[in-house]
């Protein structure tokens, strides 16, 4: 019914059949695999190629499907998370040609899911950011329809440093934004890559969305969040949002995953799970990141058949 996987930038060194082997190996059916441009990451998490889509091709194409293939796994959906509304117009373009580059790649792979952010400009007002939102993203969301690929927009607002502050550079916040944003482009095509831990800092419930948005939850991730009451009593809710909370691996923050888990089956969503790992606590070495998604696979099989 649900099928557990994970996402691929926490593997950041190993290449592509190793991370499905691992996969394979550890009792994953699915893996969400990164396809950011070959070259320097950007922030951590960022930067990760596990498949370099400008140099996709058929052959190369079947090899990846031999692979999966091969192991029993599948590819959940493909993942890239820029800022495709950034404020330098020539760097937003590039963001916006390489993310309908992961477009077309799923559509030869087979792969039925894009993943990434709408992006923002984080200086400027949210009314401000729709109109850039009117003027780019009818065509990456035109792409994805024709090629049957729908696109999973995760709901992290990323204002988590200086250089995001104070607007973030993710403009699918909260439920307000995603309703104007299906206003403005209904098509279906659009739709949520759904994690609650961005609702647990922010201070809302992160169980409704799943019931009032069930038709958009086009992927989920499993990650938590952990709120520090005294460093929140201490900065407010003004500070940036890691000074008074932590990503944590499922089970270890403040997600009611019973609730979670309740809402998901009630409204009948089938189709990949996917832990995001982004607890710095399990960043030591390769192996405490391997530590790190079985801890989470062993605290979340609980919930999976």
């Amino acid at each position: 019914m649900l099928d557990l996987g994970f996402v691929s930038a926490i593997l950041a060194e190993e290449r592509f059949d190793k991370v499905i082997d691992f996969a394979a190996d550890h009792g994953f059916k699915c893996v969400e695999v990164m396809c950011w441009p070959m070259g320097k990451a950007e922030r951590r998490y960022a930067g990760v190629t596990h498949i370099d889509v400008t140099s996709l091709n058929q052959k190369k194409a079947d090899a990846i499907a031999e692979i999966l293939k091969k192991r029993g796994v599948y590819i959940s959906g493909l993942g890239y998370y820029p800022n495709p509304l950034d404020p330098d117009l020539t760097q937003a373009k590039f963001f916006v040609d390489h993310l309908k580059k992961v477009i077309k790649a799923a559509h030869l792979l087979r792969i039925p899911v894009v993943n990434t952010f709408i992006g923002r400009d984080y200086t400027r007002s949210l009314s401000e950011n729709f109109i850039r939102f009117k003027k780019t993203w009818p065509s990456i969301v035109g792409l994805a329809e024709d090629l049957g690929i729908k696109i999973g927009i995760e709901n992290c607002p990323m204002l988590f440093t200086d250089d995001e502050w104070p607007g973030g550079k993710n403009l699918a916040v909260s439920p307000a934004v995603w309703d104007r944003m299906f206003e403005i482009i209904p098509s279906k095509t659009l739709g949520l890559n759904y994690d609650p831990s961005h609702m647990i800092w922010q201070m809302m419930d992160p169980y409704q969305p799943i019931y009032d948005y069930k038709d958009r939850l086009h992927h989920i991730h499993l990650k938590d969040a952990k709120i520090y009451q005294n460093r929140l009593d201490r900065n407010g809710i003004l500070s940036t949002p890691l000074t008074y909370h932590a990503p944590k691996l499922p089970g270890l923050g403040d997600v009611n995953w019973n609730k979670f888990f309740a809402a998901l089956t009630d409204v009948r969503y089938r189709g990949p799970v996917c832990i995001e790992v982004e607890d710095k606590a399990y960043e030591g070495s390769m192996q405490d990141i391997r530590s790190a998604i079985l801890t989470s696979r062993n605290y979340l099989k609980q919930f999976l058949a």
